[in-house]
C-alpha cells in the first residue's frame, strides 16, 4: 500500500516505513505529525476521488532536521563597482511514515449517519414545502 501526499509544493510516493525528506515541519523529534493533501492512494485498487481521499491520514513521525545543499549567488554590475556575495540553504526535516488509515472508524460512520440524516430532513422540509406550495395554487 502507498500513497502519493503533496507536502511542501512537491509530490512524495510514501509507504509505510518509507523516510522521506519534507520541507521544514514545527514539531519536535519523535513527535507524530500527519501529512496533508492525499492525492492517490493505492491499497489493492486505486483510489483518486478526492470526497474518497478525504477520509485517509498519513501519520509520519519527526526523525530530525537536515539542510538541503548551499546555493552560492553573486552579484555583480559592470563599471560600478557593486557586488554582492549571498548563500542559502533550505532547511527540510526528516520524517518516517508509520501508517496509512482510510479513517474508517465510528466517529466517521457517526458523522456520515448525521450527514445522512441532515440531508434526510432537508429533503422532508423541501417536500412538504412543494406540497404546501401546490395546495395554495388549487
Amino acid at each position: 500500500m502507498y500513497a502519493i501526499v503533496r507536502c511542501g509544493g512537491r509530490q512524495e510516493k510514501a509507504s509505510v516505513d518509507d523516510v522521506l525528506t519534507v520541507d521544514k515541519l514545527a514539531g519536535d523529534v519523535g513527535s507524530s505529525v500527519t501529512l496533508p493533501a492525499v492525492l492517490v492512494v493505492d491499497d489493492d485498487n486505486v483510489v483518486s476521488d478526492p470526497a474518497a481521499l478525504g477520509r485517509y491520514e498519513i501519520t509520519a513521525e519527526i526523525l530530525g532536521a537536515a539542510s538541503g545543499p548551499k546555493i552560492n549567488m553573486v552579484l555583480y554590475k559592470n563599471k560600478t563597482g557593486y557586488r554582492r556575495r549571498l548563500g542559502h540553504r533550505q532547511k527540510y526535516t526528516q520524517v518516517r511514515i508509520t501508517g496509512i488509515s482510510d479513517g474508517k472508524t465510528d466517529g466517521s460512520k457517526a458523522s456520515a449517519s448525521k450527514a445522512s440524516a441532515s440531508k434526510a430532513s432537508a429533503s422532508k422540509a423541501s417536500a412538504s414545502k412543494a406540497s404546501h406550495s401546490a395546495g395554495k395554487k388549487g
